[in-house]
């Protein structure tokens, strides 16, 4: 297999509803997609990079000029046998994790447009169908999520998580508690805390929550090991996981006891796998 050419383009989106996070209010997004010709079969990738280096150090700027710069000369024209083997061709480049990702997926997508099978199955999937959550962002009012909420459960999403932050915390998921008491519900704070803030997390568990998502610091994993020691809710861990290297370091310093593994933000699907594995 030999990659013949790749086309970037930039697509702009309005969302249907604002998303807010700790970090800010999302209404438009900017999204980078790579188009790869392998062999003389298109492939579609996405780089999951934001407008700014807020969730990750990644903009879709930067995913722009790693890809054009740096993963291009190195695939133009370099022989491989599957798409499992770009990210160990891609490993001289150091982080840039959501520009491989998104070469990385449209190579698997022109992968099994040549094999004649469907992606899922490619990459080993088994199941027809998925369980899925849905994230619903920070909320004006307790009325608006309670709304919201009630409109995905009706969708047929089965976990719910919103999003916190000090100051919306505690009262969100009181509300969503008296309103939904047996639901699947967990929060997510994309960093918001410090671990001076633990005992207002501690207040949390009292609504018997499935996790709570990234509490501290992006790349913090003492503190975190210190936050779970108090708490008998699992952290989650996301932003603070780019690598196979920092998930062992999270379980074992006891970081978290559940870790999110994003394709994006790992790289791809095989970096992903190895975390898993």
């Amino acid at each position: 297999m030999k990659v013949q050419s790749l086309t970037l383009r930039e697509i702009h989106m309005q969302l249907v509803t604002p998303f807010e996070t700790s970090f800010g209010r999302t209404t438009h997004r900017r999204i980078l997609l790579t188009e790869a010709d392998v062999d003389g079969v298109t492939g579609w990738g996405e780089s999951v990079a934001g407008e700014g280096p807020f969730y990750s150090p990644e903009t879709v700027e930067t995913a722009w000029h790693i890809l054009q710069s740096f993963i291009w000369p190195i695939l133009r024209e370099r022989e491989f046998s599957t798409a499992g083997e770009i990210w160990d061709l891609l490993s001289p480049i150091r982080g840039h994790n959501m520009a491989k990702g998104a070469i990385e997926a449209a190579i698997w997508d022109a992968e099994a447009k040549h094999k004649g099978l469907p992606l899922w199955k490619l990459i080993g999937g088994a199941r027809q169908e998925i369980p899925c959550g849905v994230s619903i962002g920070i909320k004006e009012t307790l009325e608006e999520l309670i709304a919201t909420v009630e409109k995905e459960l009706a969708a047929g999403y089965q976990r719910i998580k919103i999003k916190i932050k000090p100051g919306k915390d505690i009262e969100p998921v009181e509300a969503l508690r008296q309103r939904f008491p047996r639901i699947r519900l967990m929060v997510d704070a994309n960093s918001a805390y410090r671990l001076e803030d633990w005992q207002r997390l501690k207040r949390l568990e009292a609504y018997y929550l499935m996790m709570i998502e990234q509490p501290l610091g992006w790349d913090d994993l003492y503190s975190h090991a210190e936050l779970q020691r108090k708490l008998e809710t699992p952290i989650c861990l996301d932003e603070c996981i780019h690598t196979e290297e920092h998930a062992r370091a999270a379980i074992e310093l006891g970081a978290c006891q559940i870790i999110n593994i994003k394709l994006g933000r790992l790289g791809g699907f095989a970096p992903a796998r190895r975390v898993h594995d």
